[in-house]
């Protein structure tokens, strides 16, 4: 295969190599990168590959290990070694592990907002966060439903008031 040949093979292949690449690193710069480095590798390599072959798996053969050893690269720039005694392994990153502590807390500041509601709006608040229609709500408190949708919309801004402290922008 001539050079001209195999440019415009890599050329046909790179449209089908781009959604390969994005699948790999889901960014689309970083995709764009990928595929620039892996025709790249291609047509600095073009000797290696052999007429009669599948080009298509080759070139996605040379993506996937690009793509394989860009990422050990990260994870080694990301991670140093403790040169003390014992020789730990850390990964520099900010890593940060949530137990869900925030939420627990969180849980219970709703809940006590919730308790502290008068029962005019806490019980039609209720019913429709268990899943209660407006009309069922309406009928089993024998209120008109302008009545029960009004004590719930209170209910709302009251809970998001007295909760702002977690609103997050």
């Amino acid at each position: 295969m001539t050079t001209l040949e195999f440019s415009y093979s890599l050329n046909q292949y790179s449209k089908t190599l781009k959604p390969f690449a994005l699948r790999l690193t889901k960014d689309l710069d970083d995709a764009n990168d990928l595929l620039q480095d892996t025709v790249l590798k291609a047509f600095t390599n073009r000797d290696k590959f052999s007429d009669g072959t599948n080009l298509k798996a080759w070139l996605y053969t040379i993506m996937k290990n690009t793509f394989i050893t860009n990422y050990q690269k990260m994870v080694r720039r990301a991670t140093f070694v403790d040169t003390t005694d014992n020789l730990h392994y850390i990964n520099s990153g900010d890593v940060c592990i949530e137990n869900r502590a925030q939420g627990g807390f969180a849980l219970e500041d709703i809940n006590a907002c919730i308790e502290n509601l008068d029962d005019v709006y806490k019980v039609p608040f209720m019913m429709y966060f268990n899943g209660y229609k407006y009309q069922e709500i309406a009928e089993k408190l024998a209120l008109p439903i302008g009545t029960v949708k009004n004590r719930i919309h209170i209910a709302r801004k009251i809970l998001k008031e007295d909760l702002k402290i977690y609103k997050v922008d």
